[in-house]
């Protein structure tokens, strides 16, 4: 019998690398970690990255889907410092006149404010509020048979509409402008079916826990993390850029944090050739262009609403963001693209000096794009805020290019590891029994590439950590948090 060096090796250390490493030390095996990075935490990373004292998160930014994670709920992260800030506003959305809608924790004040949509929204929202608790875990998981198919039927016929069809319940700008905001976080055009999927997740995520962000930055949830796989025996190495197979210490079980691009790189020549035609038809998304700015102070949006909002979503109408968004998925650039912006120093005053800001914000742009995007983001964000760029002192830039540079599970800049429309939601990132094993025995897939997509939620790690633990070592995960 081989002698191995480890019981598993996971390659890279994001969210979803973490988790299938925990999950497989949970099961009392030896697992080493791999990172080609100097520093851990994939997409969850947070730097200086324009003046001193200014810390930005490089990546993801606001976490609801981390803090409703049903395998990270399971976790004692708070003992290793992981703390969550919830702002009063999950999600505020400006309007030309001054007005904005937002999403508050409250679900019936939000559908209130909504004015003659009030009950549309209840209609809408409640059941799946209500039902959430019996089919997270069956929305956040590969393709099988639910455990509780009325209530996963229920969130279904709605989740497969194209957005610019579900807004058609509601008569007023603000609701259809708000879910549009929510919608483009698919980051695919809004006449897509399965758009209203992930709107429908983050708005029942805000009725449900707010939208969060870590106190001291995105980091911290890695930090947490590495600190817990470590504390249960876990070994990490940094600096070890995974370029092929043979680089790697014997292991019954190797699990890659990565996309098909980097697969095929890997593993390509141990991989079955109808697997590798697969993987090459995989089919990458729209990228994105972000810019982090230090400022002198908050952001002056007209909207008063706004400064209680930890996200704001800058659109206006849903025809201009499904227009932004058709823009950029043809291969052009929007001249008034949807802006996500986040404003973290509001509510945590470590992320800048004392009477100082720091804002994160990005739009969608076509794959690899080198265009600057810059001015364009800037007059969008003024737009809504007069006197903004008064306030910048300070601000860093990221194209696709230099996005991927940082992480390159992000193609193109397309930070969703793979478009997320309706061939590639559950036969990501190929058409197979289970979409964590790839053709080679021993050998798996745990990134956003994988059911259930992006998001910081570690539920691709968890499932793929699980199907190797029943494969190859005949055993299970630990359950998942059932709220």
């Amino acid at each position: 019998m081989d002698n191995f060096d480890y019981d598993a090796v996971v390659v890279g250390s994001g969210p979803n690398g973490l988790a299938a490493a925990i999950v497989l030390q949970q099961a009392g095996l030896s697992v080493l970690l791999l990172e080609g990075k100097k520093d851990l935490g994939g997409g969850l990373r947070t730097a200086e990255l324009t003046l001193p004292g200014f810390h930005h998160d490089i990546c993801s930014a606001i976490h609801p889907l981390a803090a409703a994670s049903p395998y990270f709920q399971t976790l004692p992260l708070a003992q290793y410092g992981l703390e969550y800030i919830t702002p009063p506003v999950a999600a505020a959305h400006p309007f030309d006149d001054g007005t904005a809608a937002t999403v508050l924790n409250s679900l019936a004040e939000t559908a209130r404010r909504l004015g003659p949509d009030e009950q549309s929204y209840r209609d809408l929202m409640e059941p799946l509020v209500a039902n959430w608790p019996s089919i997270a875990n069956d929305v956040l998981a590969p393709l099988h048979i639910p455990n509780h198919p009325i209530n996963m039927a229920q969130f279904g016929l709605s989740a497969l509409l194209p957005a610019t069809t579900l807004t058609n319940r509601f008569k007023t700008k603000e609701a259809k402008g708000l879910f549009a905001g929510m919608a483009a976080h698919s980051i695919q055009p809004l006449e897509n079916i399965t758009t209203s999927a992930i709107g429908l997740v983050l708005l029942t995520a805000a009725h449900r826990k707010g939208w969060p962000l870590p106190k001291g930055g995105s980091q911290r949830i890695a930090d947490a993390l590495v600190a817990h796989f470590v504390a249960l025996g876990g070994k990490v190495e940094t600096g070890t850029f995974v370029r092929s197979l043979a680089q790697l210490p014997k292991a019954r079980a190797v699990l890659l944090d990565v996309t098909p691009t980097q697969l095929l790189q890997i593993a390509g020549h141990s991989l079955s050739t109808i697997y590798q035609w697969q993987l090459r038809r995989y089919r990458y998304g729209m990228g994105v262009y972000k810019v982090d700015w230090a400022l002198d102070g908050p952001i002056p949006f007209k909207a008063p609403e706004c400064h209680q909002a930890g996200t704001v979503h800058l659109g206006n109408t849903l025809a201009e963001i499904a227009t932004s968004e058709k823009v950029a998925a043809s291969g052009h650039h929007p001249t008034k693209p949807f802006v996500l912006l986040a404003q973290q120093s509001l509510f945590d005053d470590t992320r800048a000096p004392a009477g100082k800001h720091t804002a994160w914000a990005y739009c969608h742009v076509p794959n690899g794009s080198r265009v600057n995007m810059t001015d364009i983001i800037e007059r969008q964000v003024e737009r809504f805020a007069p006197g903004f760029r008064e306030r910048i002192i300070g601000r860093h830039t990221f194209d696709t290019a230099q996005i991927e540079e940082h992480n390159p599970n992000y193609v193109g800049g397309d930070i969703n590891g793979g478009l997320l429309n309706a061939t590639q939601l559950y036969t990501r990132p190929a058409l197979r029994a289970s979409p964590y094993r790839t053709s080679k025995s021993g050998l798996y897939i745990c990134s956003s590439a994988t059911p259930p997509g992006g998001g910081v939620h570690g539920m691709c790690g968890y499932h793929a950590a699980n199907r190797a633990l029943k494969d190859v070592f005949n055993l299970k995960a630990p359950p998942l948090y059932q709220d």
